[in-house]
């Protein structure tokens, strides 16, 4: 037995109809399904590179920098450069020497990752 390819990464969201407008604007993510309940995700992305939105219940507190919990979620894109321009002020740039990366963070503080490795 061994595990296939990650086949979606699943977020809760304050707002779900706010998170996903920001997905579709801001990384170009399709919402792919129709929900009928909060308790149902909404599918953004193709999948190998989606994520799914639920409704949250309950607001959690800020998290502290560096605690427990899910760090980002990186999708590989093959030119980093032309996202920096497309971010702007919105994205770190971070040169890790085998890898270029932009973070930045969606509307509920969850940090999203955009990395191409360099050859």
């Amino acid at each position: 037995m061994k595990l296939g390819r990650l086949d979606h990464v699943s977020l809760n969201v304050s707002d779900r109809a706010r998170s996903i407008d920001w997905y579709r604007e801001t990384l170009g993510l399709e919402q792919r399904n129709d929900p009928s309940g909060d308790d149902e995700p909404v599918f953004m992305g193709d999948f190998g590179s989606c994520i799914a939105l639920f409704q949250a219940q309950v607001v959690s507190p800020e998290r502290a920098e560096e605690s427990t919990g899910m760090r980002h979620l990186c999708f590989l894109v093959d030119d980093v450069h032309a996202w920096r321009g497309r971010l702007g002020e919105l994205a770190r740039f971070e040169d890790h020497g085998n890898a270029h990366s932009l973070y930045f963070r969606d509307p509920d503080g969850h940090v999203v990752e955009l990395t191409t490795y360099l050859r």
